[in-house]
């Protein structure tokens, strides 16, 4: 029998180490760029459009970086030359922003920034599908969660360190970004970059021969993992009816929105779905030429033949991620608004409460670390499904009590309750979805797993900041209290997935 061997504990801790970095940036952005948005001059209520940056390169990189990391290898193996490359440029992004001398600079540094950590992140989540047999597999992403909460809360943490502790102003005069922010982003660079160059040099990989026998005896133990895959050149009907209906639905929204003279951020939504439908003519056009071995052609065809378990996964994360998005981009806007009452960035009242923020971020993913390990013995005893399910609703709940409270140190307790909820979405739908996915085409569907985590973002940043103009006179905790329902919803969405492979 030829079956992946098991790992040891410190095997699995060096090719999850480099997650400590990724997640080190991912902190500090989340924490703080709205804040650099605001200081610069960005207005709250459009805070949304200028954070789309983000998922939009989320949304490009990562199936394009899946694609050709399944076909490479070389000296650092497959997976670890992205890895390496997406931290050198990340770390280089993370020195910068805070220098950003305009709003545009600093937008065009998230695009940067968030496509270098995409470029690293996406590998790691195949890096552990590549290595890990089906029972280590959620004790793999449990890791990776423990390094995410563990990077993330000290990043968190660092601009409120920097004053508290070693004295560094965390004001600055109106356009300017205060020193104790710098730093903190110089720190994260440093970090990003260490914790990446540890994974690549004490982390090896399997050949495309071993991988090929892995996959062959997996699919002899378990029909269920057997993918139907057709060609693209049986696919050319699919991507005509795609394309037309994407192409007009796009077009009569972006027509809607100009006619009722909507916001302008409503375009979005309707221009993403027009060029979706563009792409989907464009793949049309070239299978019928039989001009299929290109990254297009193979990346849309790989899409259409997602197995079964990744679409229903797809809901989940669409509702989980439509929550967090909506936390990353208003929790700093609702705590200073809603609990301090201040949206003056000059004044030191606003500027403690975007600190405390910064400490609230960092309880939710320092408690997801504590809680990580956790979470696979209580799937061992239930399922994964189940145990992803209450880690949602917990989640949303927390999120949801934002509105009811006006101490600041209560909303510690509601990020305790989010951090048990983020714990399991950074393992259980990995743990999940792996099982089911081919092992020469890993990295490509979790690139374009990767879409159900980034369209909901671009939806967030479609319509929140018009539903608070509209219905909520601005207020920005309005926007957690949806992220919390939204988590709810991806609660009892798990029920409908199946998990081919749970142990």
């Amino acid at each position: 029998m030829v079956k992946k061997p098991m790992l040891s504990f410190w095997q699995i801790w060096n090719m999850s180490f480099g997650f400590l970095g990724i997640q080190f940036g991912f902190a500090l952005q989340n924490a703080n760029v709205s804040r650099i948005f605001q200081t610069l001059g960005g207005d709250v209520d459009r805070l949304a459009v200028y954070w789309l940056a983000a998922p939009l390169t989320g949304l490009i990189i990562q199936p394009i970086v899946g694609h050709y990391s399944d076909k490479t290898w070389g000296r650092l193996g497959r997976r670890r030359p992205y890895l390496l490359v997406g931290a050198v440029l990340a770390s280089l992004a993370l020195l910068f922003m805070p220098n950003s001398p305009t709003l545009w600079i600093a937008v065009g540094t998230l695009w940067i920034m968030d496509a270098s950590i995409n470029i690293s992140m996406e590998p790691f989540r195949a890096f552990v599908g590549d290595n890990l047999p089906s029972e280590q597999r959620t004790s793999g992403f449990a890791m990776q969660s423990f390094f995410i909460g563990t990077g993330a809360i000290i990043a968190s943490f660092l601009p409120y360190s920097m004053t508290n502790w070693f004295g560094i102003e965390n004001t600055a005069p109106d356009g300017i970004i205060p020193p104790s922010v710098k730093w903190s982003f110089y720190i994260g660079g440093i970090v990003f970059l260490g914790a990446v160059l540890w994974t690549v040099f004490r982390s090896k990989e399997y050949s495309p021969e071993e991988m090929k026998a892995f996959e062959t005896e997996k699919m002899k133990t378990n029909s269920s993992v057997v993918l139907n895959y057709r060609p693209a050149s049986q696919l050319l009907n699919v991507f005509l009816r795609n394309g037309i209906i994407f192409l007009i639905v796009g077009l009569a929204l972006v027509w809607f929105v100009y006619f009722k003279e909507l916001e302008k951020e409503m375009y979005i939504m309707g221009g993403g779905l027009a060029v979706y439908g563009v792409i989907q003519f464009v793949t049309y056009l070239l299978t019928k030429i039989k001009k299929t071995e290109n990254g297009l052609v193979e990346i849309m065809t790989d899409m259409i033949n997602m197995p079964k378990t990744m679409g229903q996964m797809a809901l989940v994360q669409f509702f989980s991620w439509f929550a967090l998005f909506a936390m990353w981009i208003y929790t700093t806007a609702a705590v200073t608004g809603h609990v301090y009452g201040t949206s003056d960035t000059t004044s030191e009242l606003y500027n403690e409460g975007a600190d405390w923020v910064g400490v609230l971020f960092g309880i939710y993913n320092g408690f997801a670390a504590a809680v990580a390990f956790g979470l696979p013995v209580l799937a061992k005893y239930t399922s994964r499904k189940i145990t992803h399910s209450i880690s949602l609703i917990i989640g949303g709940l927390g999120l949801i009590s934002f509105y009811f409270i006006t101490n600041p140190n209560l909303l510690l307790v509601s990020m305790v309750a989010v951090g048990i909820a983020w714990a399991s979405i950074l393992s259980m739908p990995y743990a999940i979805l792996t099982g089911s996915l081919p092992a020469n085409k890993m990295g490509v569907y979790m690139g374009i797993f990767n879409f159900f985590i980034v369209i909901p973002q671009i939806l967030a940043a479609s319509i929140l900041g018009f539903m608070m103009r509209r219905f909520f006179d601005g207020d920005a905790i309005w926007a957690l209290v949806a992220g919390g329902i939204s988590m709810i919803i991806a609660a009892a969405t798990v029920i409908i997935v199946d998990d081919v492979d749970h142990p």
